[in-house]
C-alpha cells in the first residue's frame, strides 16, 4: 500500500475510535474532541517541521562561516591563475588560528565596498617590507604592512584594483583560504 492510503486508513480509524469512545456523549462533543486532537497532531508535526529547519539552519550556518564553502570568483584581476567564473573551494579555518602565509590565493571583504568580496593573493603579512608601483610604474616606493595586516594584490596587475590603492587590509576582512579550484569549471 502506498504512504497516503496508510494514511487515510489512519485517520479512518481514528474516527471510529472516537466515535466508539464517546457513544454514549452528546454527538457535538466527540466532533470537538476529534477536532482538538487532530490540530494537536497537526501543530506538533508543524513546529517539529519549523525545529528541524531552525537546527538545520544553524548547523549550515556555522559550517559555512567557520568550516568553508564553495565561491565563484569574478573579475579577471587574478588571471592566469583564476579566471572570471571559476568556481573554488574555501576554507575558513586558517583565518582563525592565523594560519594564512603570503602566496595563499584568499577571499576577504572588499575595503572598498563591504558588501562585495575580492579574491587576492597574499603578498605580505604583518611587519614585511613591501616595494611597491604605480600603474604607470615611474613611481616605485616601499610600504611597510602593519599589525594586524595583510597585503593583498592580484595576479593580473594591470587590471586589478587592490593593496596598491587601498593599502594593507586588517586581518579580520579575510574570510577564507582558497584551496582547491574546480578544473572543469568556465
Amino acid at each position: 500500500m502506498s504512504f497516503m492510503k496508510l494514511k487515510a486508513i489512519s485517520t479512518l480509524l481514528t474516527v471510529i475510535n472516537f466515535i466508539n469512545n464517546n457513544n454514549n456523549k452528546k454527538s457535538g462533543q466527540w466532533w470537538q474532541s476529534l477536532h482538538r486532537t487532530m490540530l494537536r497532531g497537526v501543530l506538533g508535526k508543524t513546529f517539529r517541521l519549523v525545529g528541524y529547519t531552525i537546527q538545520y539552519g544553524c548547523i549550515a550556518h556555522c559550517a559555512f562561516e567557520y568550516v568553508g564553502g564553495v565561491v565563484m570568483c569574478s573579475g579577471p584581476s587574478m588571471e592566469p591563475t583564476i579566471q572570471n567564473s571559476d568556481i573554488v573551494f574555501a576554507e575558513n579555518l586558517s583565518r582563525h588560528f592565523y594560519g594564512i602565509q603570503r602566496g595563499d590565493i584568499v577571499i576577504a571583504k572588499s575595503p572598498s565596498d563591504p558588501k562585495s568580496n575580492i579574491c587576492k593573493r597574499v603578498i605580505g603579512l604583518e611587519g614585511d617590507k613591501i616595494l611597491t608601483t604605480s600603474p604607470s610604474d615611474f613611481f616605485k616606493s616601499h610600504s611597510y604592512v602593519p599589525m594586524g595586516h595583510v597585503w593583498l594584490e592580484g595576479d593580473n596587475l594591470q587590471n586589478s584594483t587592490d593593496s596598491r590603492y587601498y593599502g594593507p587590509i586588517p586581518y579580520g576582512l579575510i574570510r577564507g583560504r582558497i584551496f582547491f579550484k574546480v578544473p572543469f569549471s568556465a
